[in-house]
């Protein structure tokens, strides 16, 4: 499974939920929020001002 930055939250909570510590170890610590479900990787990125690419690369190794 490899993921980019239009790649939703919730999506890869749902296919793997193991990617879940790489997004709270940079930050995003509102995984449970309803809204933050449906944001892809880029928005919560911008959200949070972490660089979108760092955060597709680290879920994709």
């Amino acid at each position: 499974m490899k993921f980019d930055k239009d790649t939703q939250i919730g999506y890869i909570l749902e296919v793997a939920p193991e990617k879940a510590d790489v997004l709270l170890e940079i930050g995003m610590h509102c995984l449970g929020c309803p809204a933050s479900q449906m944001e892809t990787l880029e928005e919560a990125c911008a959200v949070h001002g972490i660089d979108v690419n760092e955060v597709v690369e680290k879920l994709n190794s």
